[in-house]
Order: C-alpha cells, then structure tokens, then sequence
C-alpha cells in the first residue's frame, strides 16, 4: 500500500537517490547532451534543491510503501500576485522536482503525488501551477497533459 507522506529530514538519502534516477534519466533522453550528473550532484543538487524549498514556501510530498520511498514531488511558490503594466496574474505555484521510481511507474503514485501537491496549492492561495518539461521527455508531456496542464509558451533553440 503506497501512501503519500509529508517531508521528514529521516529520508534525505532517499530524496538524493530519487534526485540522482532523475537527473540520469534527462541525461540519458538528452539529444544534445548537455544534461549531465557529475560527482558533485547528489549533494550540490539536493542542497540547492532543500536551500530553494526554504526560500519559496516549498513542499515535499514522498510516496512510500512499506520503508521505502519510491517517489516525490517538490513545489515552490515563488511569487505572489503580479499586476503591471504589462502583466497580470495571481499567485502560483510552480511544481520544480517530480520522479516516481522507475520500477513504480504506470501504477498510480505520479497521480497521487500530483493531486496532493495540487491541494497543497489550492490550500495556500494559489490560482494556478507552473511546471518546465524537457521537450525529449515524451511520457512527462503525455501525463501532464492528462492532469489538465497544457503549454502557454515555449522555448525554442537551433544548434550553430
């Protein structure tokens, strides 16, 4: 039975080895290959990943089964309502880190994580919900999709 926890510090080892399946697998789907996991990553990233989750108001949902935890998501919520001259939009989150264990895919735990973080910004005020996607990574557009999320800008980029 998996179940959707809160962060507890007693699983950061587990958050960095779910850090470090995914960092490989963007790498590993990157056409290009500038996406790399260097021996510093499991601890630079995780750092800068806790040190941001201080500073935007962030949320970590773990799922676990049994002792184990098999997937996460980490939210921010970097802004607040912006109306300029130009621009206007309410508070949002923006959803930064999302993995489910490769082994674990396809069973329902990426939904569970989604909806919880979901709630959690419904909860705090948020209108909206922001996520980056690699362009390569065909399965994480597909379930986006799926959840109601769709694309209102995109990136492009030519090789020279």
């Amino acid at each position: 039975m998996v179940e959707i926890i809160d962060y507890s510090n007693i699983y950061d080892e587990n958050i960095k080895d779910l850090l470090v399946e995914l960092g490989n697998y963007i790498s590993s789907i990157d056409r290009e290959g500038y996406n790399r996991v260097t021996n510093e990553f499991r601890e630079e990233y995780y750092n800068k990943t806790m040190d941001d989750v201080k500073k935007y108001e962030g949320k970590i949902f773990l799922a676990k089964e049994n002792n184990n935890i098999i997937g996460l998501i980490i939210g921010l919520i970097n802004n607040d309502e912006v109306d300029t001259y130009d621009f206007k939009a309410p508070k949002r989150g923006r959803i930064v880190e999302f993995i489910v264990s490769k082994n674990y895919r396809a069973s329902g735990i990426g939904s569970k994580l989604f909806n919880t973080l979901e709630e959690y910004f419904k909860s705090v005020g948020c209108k909206g919900i922001l996520i980056d996607v690699f362009s390569y990574n065909e399965s994480a557009l597909e379930f986006y999709k799926k959840h109601g999320y769709f694309n209102r800008t995109e990136e492009m980029m030519k090789l020279l």
